[in-house]
């Protein structure tokens, strides 16, 4: 019997690369729902998953934020982390085009573009954290460092109180 070879992502390959250590959660999904379900199904602390944001500032570039999964972005403490005047989420349908991923598959490591990143700083007490793998069905657990390493990101409070 042949032995089922692990499908790589590229944000893996990218960690791999950098020798940054990483766990990959794998999960069966039929239909992308939202962060909540796939923490539900992979019964994880929805405090340890993150998810990955992309918006478009008033300069037109793209910016992406890292925020936990239960959480709701502050759109005005966004905007001010990245030195905009204001953001606003990309409609669903650009998502593959500006990214490279898909809706739930979206991880700010190993984007198309190299974007500016902003990762929430509750992440930073973590020992580790939950993001995608960078596709549906694929979530990778590592450092928090490790993730502003690999996404060339920083630590910024960008939630809602």
């Amino acid at each position: 019997m042949a032995k089922q070879k692990e499908v790589k992502t590229n944000a893996m390959r990218i960690l791999e690369s950098l020798k940054i250590p990483f766990t990959h959660y794998t999960y069966e999904c039929d239909e992308f729902v939202d962060g909540l379900q796939i923490a539900d199904t992979l019964s994880l602390p929805y405090e340890k998953v993150y998810k990955t944001l992309v918006t478009k500032g008033n300069s037109k570039n793209y910016f992406v934020f890292v925020i936990p999964v239960a959480e709701e972005l502050d759109m005005k403490k966004a905007a001010k982390a990245v030195g905009e005047k204001s953001v606003e989420m990309i409609p669903v349908k650009d998502i593959n085009a500006v990214t490279g991923y898909i809706r739930g598959g979206c991880t700010a490591i190993g984007m198309k573009k190299q974007y500016i990143t902003r990762i929430d700083s509750s992440a930073e007490a973590l020992p580790t954290m939950i993001v995608s793998g960078g596709r549906i069905g694929s979530q990778i657990e590592l450092m928090p460092q490790d993730l502003v390493k690999a996404s060339k990101g920083e630590f910024a409070d960008i939630i809602k109180q």
